[in-house]
């Protein structure tokens, strides 16, 4: 019991510090609220700057996508427990988003800037709808499952953790991955675009689309025949109606 309680507990910790980085993540790359925004702080050497940001998102992108990889799971619960495995990769997600907002070296030149408040505030609100849009897509599929939480709790309760049905609902009936969408969108949703914006937009957009390709890899591994008819039904990040429904 002793073990079961701690690990919940450290599942718990986890998930706290994942919605820390996520508020700050809205709040840093939109440059509201927080103490630190993608454009705050002295600007040093633009070159300087743009390897450092480089190599902070590529942190992220080599933790991010090969520790999600199969293989590389089956040799880390090894040495991490299975329970607490998720919540672990979570934590270290959410550590390196952490790192990212601290190190992120500013670049404030303006690239573009809307003036006209007319079109600066709907610019604004599709920025934080792509935050609504990545959050929501968790919810739609299994958010305490990605987030480790629902590990731990059955583990705390003794029992085993359900298998996760292949699932397709709301928003994955017009795009396979809407929670990259909502990304994408809060990203490029920027009423005035700096240079350490636009770099940042940019270096992401493109993770993305790489790493999707490497996801659905997997998931025609994992779930065979239903993704690749799911796969050839709808579209990868654009939301349209669905073949079968046209």
């Amino acid at each position: 019991m002793g073990r079961r309680v701690t690990f919940f507990v450290y599942g718990v910790i986890c998930y706290v510090v994942f919605l820390v980085a996520f508020l700050y993540a809205v709040g840093f790359v939109g440059n509201v609220v927080v103490p630190k925004g993608i454009d705050d702080g002295a600007a040093g050497p633009l070159g300087t700057s743009i390897v450092i940001n480089v190599l902070l998102l590529g942190l992220f992108a080599c933790q991010h996508s090969v520790m999600a990889r199969p293989a590389f799971k089956r040799w880390w619960t090894m040495i991490v427990p299975q329970p607490i495995e998720r919540s672990t990769y979570v934590l270290l997600t959410s550590l390196i988003l952490l790192l990212i907002d601290w190190q992120w070296q500013p670049m404030p030149n303006v690239v573009w800037d809307v003036g006209s408040s007319a079109i600066r505030w709907p610019i604004l609100a599709v920025y934080y709808l792509g935050w609504l849009i990545v959050l929501s897509a968790t919810f739609m599929i299994d958010h305490f499952e990605l987030s480790g939480l629902k590990q731990v709790w059955y583990y705390l309760r003794a029992k085993p953790l359900p298998q996760t049905p292949f699932m397709t609902n709301l928003f994955y009936r017009y795009t396979r991955h809407p929670l990259m969408l909502g990304f994408v969108i809060a990203f490029w949703a920027a009423p005035t675009m700096s240079q350490g914006r636009l770099l940042f937009a940019v270096v992401t957009t493109v993770y993305i689309v790489v790493a999707i390709q490497i996801e659905e890899h997997d998931l025609i591994k994992a779930i065979g025949d239903d993704y690749r008819t799911y796969r050839a039904q709808v579209s990868m990040l654009i939301p349209v109606v669905p073949k079968k429904h046209r």
